[in-house]
């Protein structure tokens, strides 16, 4: 599997298939075909203003509760990372690499965020109290788990973006809670107005997104993949999800003909080299147009599968937008 039963990073679980099959999340052509939506809204560039509150519901629901404004935030999932990047505020600690990226800290800055060991899917609990947190954010399906061991230590909020709309209120609600409103509004609007200028000229081409490690891989789709959500709005992106059990075929792809490729490599284990070459062994890969045409862009997984927030999701949108001219 590429994705553990919490959904490690898509929402969705690729099922190793044989021979010329590739996994992934999605529709058939033809439910595909039949449920293409229409060109998507133009995106709106005007923020509402954000007020600073130590208690508030937050874009998917949920209750957040605090004494006071948190100076000590341990991220265990990029977004929150991406969140307090905008912000201007840097992590206690994290267990996310995205920091190190330069469009967000750089390495030597980001060497000031300590590590909570245990990984993505299993972060230390004594690690993360050792920093003191007044905050504690993690993705709801994989550190929901974690919330019974954090109780009366600190406070856990959960967020489980599946759309930049989610991400972007999860922006404004951390600004709120931070006392961060001014940064908030900015970042936003920063982003509103860069996906707005991307969707007043979208390309004609085709474009896909896959992720994995290797012949085994999914299709990154617009309902549960954050970076995917972007591109109706910029590219013709005709991949649908039907939740866990979805999957494309080669020949599925190939039909599409697919004219500018994304590929985000995830390291798993002992897992190495890029996605691209693993799959060019394939013969029917070959025959994909956008790797005919040698249109196949090996993407920062960091940024496009993990960072989810408006700094990364304007990097993707500067690198996807790039390469569908």
């Amino acid at each position: 599997m590429l994705r553990s039963s919490s959904r490690f990073l898509r929402g969705c679980v690729s099922a190793a298939v044989a021979g010329a099959v590739l996994a992934g999340c999605g529709t058939s052509p033809d439910d595909a075909a039949r449920g293409e939506a229409g060109p998507a809204a133009r995106t709106e560039v005007t923020v509402e203003p954000i007020k600073a509150e130590t208690r508030l519901t937050d874009t998917k629901g949920v209750k957040i509760s605090l004494d006071e404004e948190p100076e000590r935030i341990v991220c265990l999932f990029a977004l929150c990372d991406d969140i307090l990047t905008e912000l201007g505020i840097v992590p206690a600690a994290t267990n996310s690499a995205v920091l190190a990226h330069p469009g967000f800290l750089g390495e030597k800055k980001a060497e000031e965020a300590d590590v909570i060991p245990g990984g993505f899917i299993a972060p230390e609990v004594e690690a993360i109290l050792s920093h003191k947190p007044d905050l504690v954010i993690g993705l709801g399906d994989t550190h929901g788990k974690l919330a019974p061991a954090l109780k009366g230590a600190t406070t856990f909020w959960a967020m489980q973006p599946e759309t930049w709309e989610d991400s972007v209120g999860y922006l404004r609600d951390t600004a709120a809670l931070t006392g961060r409103t001014a940064e908030g509004e900015k970042a936003e609007k920063t982003f509103r107005a860069r996906l707005a200028e991307a969707e007043k000229t979208p390309s004609d081409k085709t474009a896909l997104i896959i992720y994995g490690s290797d012949e085994n891989f999914g299709v990154a789709t617009p309902e549960s993949d954050v970076a995917a959500s972007l591109f109706p709005k910029i590219a013709e992106y005709p991949w649908k999800s039907r939740g866990v059990e979805g999957s494309y075929s080669l020949e599925e792809i190939l039909a599409r003909d697919v004219d500018v490729l994304f590929v985000e490599t995830m390291s798993f284990g002992d897992a190495d080299g890029k996605l691209s070459e693993k799959l060019a062994k394939n013969p029917l890969w070959s025959k994909i147009p956008a790797v005919r045409n040698g249109d196949v862009h090996e993407v920062n997984s960091e940024v496009w599968a993990k960072g989810r927030g408006t700094r990364s999701l304007g990097i993707v949108l500067d690198e996807a937008t790039a390469a569908l001219r």
